[in-house]
């Protein structure tokens, strides 16, 4: 700045018409930008200074909240990540008030002494290794390389130094060097007149010389290069973590399915029908037993390369882990998964199951059966029913389709018709009391409580009643797809279904499993149609019904007629037909039914007008002289005291039709065309004429029949897949019952809910479905975590008496937390158990080949079993962490006495220092 204003008093301002341009020499350089741009990263962060924070609590580390915020920044053009890791912690009251003292040490430095956060279970690396609260780290970009070459290392580590020093900052700031997967950092520290320095050392194998606590002693001695004698004490924390990965007197507690009964046996079995659950494999793969003697000084412990006295029995603390199986097979999430695959599937049932060379020719599909009769046709009016046309289709079908291509064999169709029908078992000669029985029937041979939470599910999944035939159906389909041929099974059985609801629609047979009266709009679309199949049945038969007896009662009529024998009343005067003979005429056609037109193409009856019956009827009530006049039809109740103009008689009101029943899809499409009408005055008249439309049971079911004869196999499992969830949902609610697992339940609400919101959208998200499968899938593993804990820490067992309670605390918070303490060690009831479990491990091992027993944690130069024995209780320890403690003064013995650390990581292939070392700037 001061060489601009030198040459500007030089070289003084011209008028403004004269234009000459300012060379500006103090153009800063690339590295000079970075480290500006660091300092700016630091101010907008506001980590100036040093902020006074009490203490960390015991176990903070891992129970409290960790902040993150990442800024992008540049070196010429590579990218770097600055990201600020820190603990959130609450002040107290008051506390934020008061200032620090001037000389206190930074924070980071009052953190490297502090024992209350050890060997934290979950945290960054950084934390574990020099149990900070508070960090940055600069590491490179995503897509960058690493930061290899010594020389730019050092330029970073500089650039650190130098933006600590200019903003002031007193939070310790690191830099990420070498491959990422080394986990390589090296930092710095700077506070008033102090500094601690972060180095690191990774080597792939633990040299001979530093594989014991004598030989890290050396080290951390020789570093800190303590000037005084006797050398302070040096704190001493150790950890040994032991793994077992060998469940020898265990086996796994889930049992195989039994594939028998879940298609044979009695109708409404144990099995099917039912969604089978749990893990195929053990879901905990591992036990990680952490040995911890938390508060040791040197000489009270011996660890060299001759004797050790680490005994983890011995050890004052214990904790536990439990390792996962990454994805565990589990029964129920195998279900749903290939149920799931069905719904992007795209072929037809005919082009699954094959069309026979007739079919292709004739098109006698089971849907044209309608069409066949409408159609001109060579083939005898007697075979042109609607039975006829649909029994020879299915006669097609199946003989056409050769018995080893039948994706299902005959007895598993049947078992499978008879769960969904069990109605058909019953026997039918009674049909009255047949359906009475039917309706008493439930899926599992018990009423279901239809008050319950659980039963009313399906308001929520839009799916449908867990009694349901849908319900039942849904399960069926899941059954087929995974254990009997997939897609080809899908298709066959949708094919069987729709002919068994033809069957029972042409017979007048009630669906079974549905409740009557109309559609309901709650569940699913595919249960709607079946009821409305059902809705269509009923008025079949309430029509065939009155036709036979009102047949019945008018032939009573005629033999009464012949009785009399009047002459001139019957048979035909002057060649026209008499009055009964035409009533008798009038009397034969409306009363037939569909199955049982005439054979004859020239009967033919002529209808009489109204008033011709008026007056038939007015003359035969005067010829039986005073007989009683039938009472007319139609009438529901007088109304009031009102009567006909100019007669007595009283002012009915009538029977009215009811409201057609109607399908979801059926009033969004009427709603749609009412709307298009318009207000025009035959736009009113259409919308009358459509509103008061009344169900034509015929035409109704051949549009419900067809419906269903078209859908495809990834139709069929949309519509059922609400239902599918609905029972997955069930199911793992009765199996938490059992463990009674918080999270669990938590989980499996949310998964209802997110459920909820995306099935009762008219076309929901698939993709998102998949996550809720995914959601129920991830309960499952939990529920057979659990499980396969409590199998082998003996849980329900009658032996384990007072200590029952303890252990089941104890197994759920393995699958809560992290990391959970053993209360007691070695020997409380739980570490008894553990030590069990080592000490069977150990014995299978010796009977093991010695290649096996090679490939467990520890090398060759592991030591010797302790207290002489031939076989241990614990393998070598797969790890050994052991962190070393001081506070002493550097570099000079008249410098501040500043906190020196060193934590060690010894496993097989993986050995790791990380130091932090503190100097005293302002005395050298």
């Amino acid at each position: 700045m001061f060489r601009k204003y030198w040459m500007l008093t030089l070289f003084p301002l011209q008028p403004e018409s004269e234009v000459f341009e300012i060379t500006d020499f103090t153009t800063a350089s690339e590295w000079e930008r970075f480290v500006s741009r660091v300092e700016e990263v630091l101010n907008d962060w506001k980590l100036i200074g040093n902020n006074s924070n009490k203490p960390p609590e015991k176990g903070e580390y891992t129970s409290g909240t960790w902040e993150e915020k990442t800024q992008d920044i540049n070196f010429a053009d590579f990218k770097f990540s600055v990201t600020h890791h820190c603990l959130k912690q609450e002040s107290e009251e008051g506390e934020g008030k008061e200032e620090p003292e001037e000389d206190a040490f930074p924070t980071a430095m009052q953190d490297l002494l502090c024992m209350n956060n050890d060997f934290p279970p979950r945290a960054h690396c950084l934390v574990r290794w020099y149990g900070m609260r508070e960090f940055v780290v600069i590491s490179p970009g995503a897509n960058c390389e690493a930061v290899i070459s010594e020389s730019k290392c050092n330029l970073l580590l500089s650039s650190i130094s130098i933006s600590l020093a200019n903003t002031g900052c007193q939070v310790p700031m690191f830099v990420q060097i070498q491959q990422k997967w080394r986990r390589m950092y090296h930092g710095e520290c700077q506070g008033l007149g102090v500094r601690t320095d972060f180095e690191m050392v990774h080597l792939r194998k633990v040299p001979s010389q530093y594989n014991h606590l004598s030989g890290l002693l050396d080290i951390f001695k020789s570093k800190i290069g303590c000037p005084l004698t006797p050398l302070p004490p040096i704190n001493i924390a150790i950890r040994f973590t032991y793994v077992l990965q060998d469940w020898q007197q265990y086996s796994w507690p889930q049992q195989p399915p039994d594939f028998d009964a879940l298609l044979g046996g009695e109708v409404g079995g144990v099995e099917f029908g039912k969604l089978p659950f749990g893990a195929c494999e053990d879901p905990i793969s591992e036990l990680h037993l952490a040995t911890t003697w938390p508060h040791l000084t040197e000489g009270i412990v011996v660890d060299n390369d001759v004797y050790s006295d680490l005994d983890p029995l011995q050890a004052p603390h214990w904790s536990v882990r439990v390792r996962k199986a990454d994805s565990p097979t589990c029964l129920l999430g195998d279900f749903l998964t290939e149920f799931f695959k069905l719904c992007s599937k795209k072929e037809s049932t005919e082009e699954i199951l094959g069309r026979g060379p007739v079919e292709e020719e004739g098109k006698d599909d089971i849907s044209h059966a309608l069409s066949k009769l409408t159609e001109p046709t060579a083939v005898p009016i007697p075979k042109l029913s609607v039975s006829n046309m649909v029994h020879s289709a299915r006669k097609r079908i199946r003989r056409h389709r050769r018995v080893d291509e039948s994706p299902l064999s005959n007895d598993v169709l049947n078992s499978i018709l008879l769960y969904l029908f069990p109605d058909a078992a019953i026997d039918k000669s009674s049909s009255e009391n047949s359906e009475s029985k039917a309706s008493q029937l439930n899926t599992d041979g018990k009423p279901e409580e239809k008050e319950s939470d659980d039963y009313n599910l399906y308001n929520q999944l839009k799916s449908a009643p867990s009694d349901s035939l849908t319900y039942r159906l849904a399960l069926c389909v899941c059954l087929v797809n995974f254990y009997h041929g997939g897609v080809r099974a899908v298709a066959h059985l949708w094919q069987e279904f729709v002919l068994e609801m033809r069957y029972r629609w042409e017979n007048n047979y009630l669906v079974y499993g549905l409740a009557s009266g109309p559609p309901d709009l709650r569940c699913c679309l595919l249960h709607q149609k079946l009821q409305m199949l059902n809705c269509c049945i009923e008025r079949k038969r309430a029509r065939d019904d009155g036709r036979k007896t009102a047949e019945g009662g008018k032939e009573k009529e005629r033999e009464r007629g012949r009785e009399r024998k009047v002459s001139g009343t019957t048979g035909t005067e002057n060649g026209r037909l008499g009055p009964e003979s035409a009533e008798m005429g009038r009397e034969v056609s409306p009363g037939k039914s569909w199955d049982s037109w005439s054979d004859s193409e020239d009967e033919f009856f002529e209808c009489l007008s109204d008033t011709e019956e008026m007056k038939e009827a007015g003359s035969t009530d005067g010829e039986k002289g005073g007989a009683k006049v039938a009472k007319p039809d139609g009438r529901l109740h007088p109304h009031g005291k009102l009567t006909l103009l100019n007669s007595q008689e009283p002012l009915y009101i009538p029977v009215t039709q009811e409201p057609a029943p109607m399908t979801e899809d059926l009033l969004e499409e009427q709603s749609e065309v009412l709307a298009k009408l318009g207000t025009s005055a035959e736009g009113a008249h259409l919308r009358a004429r459509m509103q008061s439309a009344c169900l034509l049971s015929d035409m109704e079911s051949f549009k419900v029949l067809h419906y269903l004869a078209v859908q495809k196999p990834a139709d069929l499992t949309r519509h059922l897949l609400p239902c599918i969830l609905h029972a997955a949902i069930l199911k793992e609610k009765e199996e938490e019952s059992v463990e009674d697992i918080l999270s669990v339940r938590k989980a499996i609400q949310q998964a209802t809910s997110h459920a909820s919101k995306l099935l009762r959208h008219p076309s929901p998200d698939y993709k998102k479905l998949e996550d809720v499968i995914t959601q129920l899938i991830a309960v499952e593993t939990v529920i057979a975590r659990s499980r396969s804990l409590k199998a082998k820490f003996g849980i329900g067992k009658a032996e384990q008496g007072d200590n029952a309670e303890d252990l089941e605390r104890f197994v759920s918070s393995l699958l809560e937390e992290p990391e959970v303490s053993v209360i007691g060690a070695g020997r409380g009831p739980a570490g008894s158990i553990i030590h069990k479990l080592f000490v069977s491990a150990q014995r299978a091992a010796l009977l093991a080949p010695l290649d096996e027993d090679t490939g467990r944690g520890g090398g060759a130069d592991d030591k010797k079993p302790m207290g002489g024995a031939s076989v241990p209780d614990f393998p070598p320890p797969a790890g050994r962490e052991i962190l070393l403690r001081t506070c002493v003064p550097r570099p000079a013995p008249y410098s501040k006495a500043l906190p020196q650390r060193l934590f060690c990581v010894l496993m097989r292939e993986d050995f790791r220092l990380a130091g932090a070392f503190s100097s005293d700037t302002s005395f050298f």
